[in-house]
Parts: structure tokens; sequence; C-alpha cells
């Protein structure tokens, strides 16, 4: 079977290696050689449309439903109706994820543009816009929150069960009676959406998806710049963080404040490396107020200022740290401000906690020795737990700090650092959730990757969107449904280095010539 060829180089017709830096985004998708991969958008956009359709009964729908209601499509939400819904659900999941492979191999064969992806990203996110909450429930926290603020009500320090009516009603449980774990800025975002959108939760909902789209949107306009700086290919860039299944389906389909937090991200660490320190250092700590998690990049930044001044290491250190933290006062106060609420965000940080599950590396080598410890007698788990989670968070200030050190000559190489703090972050955090990958790929994805580390980029995020039912409910505990869930990661990952992998269509040819011979008929 013929590997794909490397994303560092590969021949075209002439038998020269191609460049795509000439044309950073080419909308046209048209470079010589380069026609839009069509049948690849149209396959992944029936994918889109086929979760648009399932999600109508299978995803997070309404308790009180206005579209499905009592009629005759109330039936997709009960009994063989909504295993039907389920069905096309992962059907259309598995069709997204098939066309994003197959656009995979054309990047890394360089024979579709950024353009192409852009293209492809466009068509299918488009049906899932307007779909219910796919895979979590987390934007009704996130609007019962904000509802908690705009009624004077601290959400640091209530969950939205203190309310009544359609948003809180609509809250998963578990979240019913907690704290917000976000930071100001995002509690100003949600208290806009319920402003712009009043109690009705179809609107909201969609409201929400279309603000925190603009992360999208930011990470998007900054990668090529990001690209320039950390020497990777726009196309590859463009194909893990924005065509990826992971931003379709939980990025856009949940949706997540996680999305405009890796955005303001990207933005901020672009102005960092081209100069404009004070922007730079502003967005991310705007990106903080979103979500804590990236508050990890701002001490890598200050390398970046500080490598830029004159003087022994000590001095530039100082003279780049003070500035930078008056920037966070300044941005942070602002956003307090504007929002109303207070530091009880801080505190609300550790509400999350009270999910257990093996994702967290922390979590799951505690959950393995309740398991064998259990064998002598029974034993209360969260003890064990916490015990794993302190040490899981001693060894990420560890890391932090080590890495943190390394870069202190700041450049390209204090970018690459906080990308791997991120993804330790996400790993080492007491509670990893599927879409914390995309953390450390919104910096990462600028650099250079092998076709060999990409695939197992893929495998991750098909068994991490399978880590979830459709509904917002956990699957990791379902053995056999993992299994499929594993089997089908591993396919994934194998395929975008192999065609057919399986072996069920006879001979193989390589992938690239096969594209080439298509591209050559259309044109």
């Amino acid at each position: 079977m013929a590997p794909i060829v490397s994303v560092e180089s590969a021949p075209g017709r002439s038998g020269r290696t191609q460049d795509t830096t000439a044309d950073p985004f080419s909308f046209g998708g048209r470079l010589p050689g380069r026609p839009l991969p069509l049948r690849t958008i149209a396959l992944g956009s029936i994918g889109s449309v086929l979760l648009l359709a399932g999600s109508v009964g299978a995803a997070g729908t309404l308790i009180h439903d206005p579209v499905l209601g009592d009629g005759p499509m109330s039936v997709l939400r009960y009994g063989h109706g909504r295993d039907v819904a389920v069905t096309v659900v992962y059907a259309g999941f598995a069709l997204l994820v098939w066309a994003w492979v197959r656009l995979g191999r054309g990047v890394i064969a360089r024979l579709v543009s950024s353009g192409g992806v852009l293209w492809a990203t466009a068509a299918w996110l488009a049906p899932i816009l307007v779909a219910p909450p796919l895979f979590s429930r987390d934007v009704y926290s996130y609007l019962g929150q904000g509802l908690l603020a705009l009624n004077g009500l601290d959400p640091y320090g209530v969950g939205p069960a203190m309310l009544t009516g359609p948003i809180p009603e609509n809250v998963h449980p578990t979240w019913q009676t907690t704290p917000a774990p976000y930071g100001p800025l995002f509690m100003g975002v949600a208290k806009g959406v319920i402003l712009l959108a009043g109690h009705d939760v179809i609107a909201s909902v969609i409201v929400m998806r279309l603000v925190l789209l603009g992360g999208l949107v930011l990470l998007i306009c900054a990668l090529p710049g990001l690209v320039e700086h950390l020497g990777g290919r726009l196309p590859v860039a463009l194909w893990l963080v924005a065509a990826s299944p992971m931003t379709v389906v939980h990025l856009v389909g949940g949706p997540h404040n996680d999305m405009l937090m890796i955005g303001l991200l990207a933005t901020g660490t672009l102005a960092m490396l081209r100069g404009r320190n004070v922007l730079g250092i502003g967005l991310v700590s705007a990106a903080m107020a979103v979500k804590a998690t990236a508050g990890l990049a701002l001490p890598f930044l200050v390398w970046i200022w500080a490598a830029r001044l004159e003087g022994p290491r000590p001095r530039r250190f100082v003279h780049a740290v003070a500035p930078a933290l008056g920037v966070f006062a300044v941005v942070f106060g602002a956003c307090m401000a504007l929002a109303k609420v207070g530091f009880g965000w801080l505190s609300a940080l550790s509400a999350p906690g009270m999910i257990v599950n093996y994702l967290s590396a922390p979590t799951a080598v505690g959950q393995a020795v309740h398991t064998v410890l259990s064998l002598f007698g029974e034993l209360n788990i969260w003890p064990i737990v916490g015990t794993t989670r302190t040490l899981g968070s001693m060894l990420l200030l560890a890391l932090l700090a080590w890495n943190w050190w390394q870069a202190r000559d700041g450049g390209t190489e204090a970018v690459r650092r906080a990308a791997i703090v991120l993804c330790c972050g996400a790993l080492l955090s007491p509670v990893v959730l599927p879409w914390y990958l995309t953390w450390g790929l919104a910096l990462g994805s600028a650099f250079a990757w092998t076709p060999r580390a990409l695939s197992y980029v893929v495998g991750a995020s098909i068994a991490l969107v399978l880590a979830y039912y459709p509904d917002g409910e956990q699957a990791m505990y379902n053995w056999p449904f993992v299994a499929v869930g594993i089997g089908a990661a591993v396919l994934g990952g194998t395929s975008l280095l192999r065609f057919d992998p399986l072996g069920l269509s006879g001979p193989i040819r390589d992938f690239t010539r096969d594209l080439r011979e298509e591209h050559l008929l259309r044109r």
C-alpha cells in the first residue's frame, strides 16, 4: 500500500516542488493543478446535512420543544424514531470524517489550496449553524449564566436553578446549581446574547453560535501570519483547525466558548510575533477573560517581548513583565467592569471538577488505582482521585516552569513551548473534555507537521468526538461503543496515510496519482 507523500515536499506534475506561500487564501481555489475538490466538499456537505437532520431528534433538544412539540415529528424524540435520528447523526459524522480525510490527503499532496480548504469549511459549517446543540448541552449553561448576570445575580455564586423559564430548565442537571467557571468577558458575551435574542431558546442558541463563530474567523485570519513565522503550511493549518470534525461538530455544533478563546489567543500571539506587544498581551488577556486556560500562554509571550529589548536578560525580563502586567490588569479590569461581575470566577474555576472521566490523565490514574484497591474492599473514589489530580497539577506546574525557562530566548520557540504547555494543560487538567484538544492546535497547527503526526490528530479527533453521545451525555463507559470508536479512530488515522487501508478495492494505486488523473480529466 502506497503512503501519501510528505507534507514537506510534494512534486507537482512538472516534477518540481510546489509552493503555496504566494497565495495565502486563494479563495477561488484554482492555483495551477489545484482545482476545487468538489466531490470531497459535496461529501462533507451531505454529512453536515445529515447531522442537521438527525440532530432534530437526537441532539441536545429542548425539554419543551416548539418545533417537535406533540405533533407527528415528536416521534423523532422517542423509541425507534429516536434510534433512526441517532443513526442519521452517526452516518452524517462518518461522511464528514471521510470527507475530511480525503481533503487531508489532497492537502498533504499539495493538490488542495488553502482556498479549497476554506470552501470546504464554509460548506460543512453552514448546515450546523441552525442545528440544535450537538454532542453537548453546554450552550444552555452559557445562556443560563448570562441570564443570571442580566437579572442582577452573581453567576459565580449561584447556578441557573435560581431562575425559572425555558432557558434554565434546559440546563443539564449537573450544572443547574454550579457557578460559572468562565471569565468576565464571556459573561458579558452571554448577557449580550440574551439581550439580543430574549428568552427564545432556539434564537439564543443560534445567536450564541454566530457570536462564538467570530473566534473561528479570528483564528483563520491569524493563521497566514502564524504560518509565515512558525514555518508550517497554511492549507495544513486550516485543515487541522478549521475543517476538522472537532471544529464542525464540537466548537460550532456545540457550540463552545473555547472557539472564541483560541481565536483571541492566536490573534494575540501573531501580534506579539509582529512586535505589537501591547496589542498582543491585551488580546491574550481578553482570551483569558473568556476562559482562564489562555493564561498559560501569557508567560511565554513575555519572553517574546523581552527578546526585543536591550541589556542583560533579567533587566529585559523586568522591563517586559511590568508593562505586560499593566496591560493585563487594564484589560481584565475593563472586562469585569463592563460585565459587572467580580472576582468570583477564580473560586468557580474548580466547578467542573465534579466530572470524573478518564480523558484526564490524573483522573484516569486515580480511577485505575481505585479499581485495583477496591478488589480488597470498598473504597471512596474521591480521596484517591483528588490525590492523583493534585499530583497532576504539580506535574503541570513543573512542565510549565521548565518549558517557560526553555523559551527564554523568545521568538518562535516561545510559541512552540506555549503550544506544548496548552496541550499539557488539556491532558493534565482535573477534567478534560474532548474539545480541549483545540487549545494547543490553535498555535501548534502553524508549525511544520509530518503526515504521521497528522494521522494521530485524525485518530484523536474521531475518538474524542465519539466520547460523547449526540445528546451530550458521555459514552466513555459504554465499552462496546468505545471499542467501535477506537476502531474508527485507527481506521481514520491510517486512511490519511494509505488509500484503502483495509485493502477492499484490490491493487492500490498511489492516491496522489489518482487525484491528478481526475483533475486532468476535469480540466
